[in-house]
């Protein structure tokens, strides 16, 4: 083998060969993907509906600490509960006498 006798072309035409033969086959399996239009919908259906899924429990926490937490003020704050209890009373008294009038 000497330098000019082609041989270390050949070489380099084979690794470029094989260098083209790896890039053709990563772009057909790309396109392969992107051509799963089933594979794609349904992927996109689980980011959907797990996101919906995190949603729904996020919104279901901050009604549950809100509730909590109004339901921790009305225990806290029992003179405006037995108020409206009292008020309650008082107006069945007076509708009592009303109808009892009117008879």
């Amino acid at each position: 083998m000497t330098p000019g006798d082609g041989h270390g072309d050949i070489e380099l035409l084979r690794a470029e060969i094989e260098r083209t033969r790896a890039e053709l086959g990563q772009t057909v399996q790309a396109l392969a993907a992107k051509a799963d239009v089933k594979a794609r919908m349904k992927e996109s259906a689980d980011r959907t509906t797990q996101r919906v899924r995190d949603q729904a429990s996020h919104t279901k926490d901050v009604v549950l600490d809100t509730v909590h937490e109004a339901g921790e003020k009305a225990r806290r704050n029992v003179v405006p509960w037995s108020a409206v209890a009292v008020g309650v009373a008082a107006i069945a008294v007076v509708l009592m006498v009303m109808r009892g009038r009117r008879r």
